[in-house]
């Protein structure tokens, strides 16, 4: 026998409620995101905030005195276009979630996002540190320290 109507959308009520404040909590959290990416040769570090934007250079070590331009630029745009794709692929796991299907309501079937137009093929593509890291966000000054924790 199906529920009354009344106790269908006394859940669909309540479930949106929580949708709600989730989503408001993830909202939250996502402004105050920031990721930090070193260039292959280590002489970059680009930073960016919530919204992919780049918020900071680093030049380590000294090492640009002795790049040319070329170098050097390829260096920033490796390390800055890293860090953008781990943000992008921040908010797609964080925002994932509201868009599934209801378990309790069924008439509430969810929603496809389209990753890949919004950010790129890129953020599609798993690779080791996200398996490594279980989805989790690395901070800043984590990243700072280097993939083993070390400098």
């Amino acid at each position: 026998m199906t529920e009354p109507l009344e106790k269908r959308l006394e859940k669909a009520m309540a479930e949106l409620q929580a949708a709600q404040e989730a989503v408001a909590r993830t909202e939250r959290e996502l402004r105050q995101a920031s990721f930090a990416v070193l260039s292959s040769d280590r002489a970059v570090r680009a930073t960016v905030g919530p919204q992919g934007e780049l918020t900071g250079i680093e030049f380590l070590e000294n090492k640009y005195r002795d790049m040319s331009h070329q170098e050097l630029s390829a260096s920033v745009l490796e390390a800055a276009n890293a860090a953008r794709l781990k943000m992008n692929k921040h908010v797609m796991k964080a925002m994932a979630p509201f868009a599934e299907p209801s378990s309790d309501v069924p008439e509430l079937k969810g929603f496809e996002l389209d990753w890949e137009k919004i950010f790129g093929p890129a953020v599609l593509q798993e690779d080791d540190e996200d398996t490594a890291r279980d989805g989790q966000a690395t901070p800043a000054w984590r990243d700072a320290l280097g993939d083993d924790g070390e400098d």
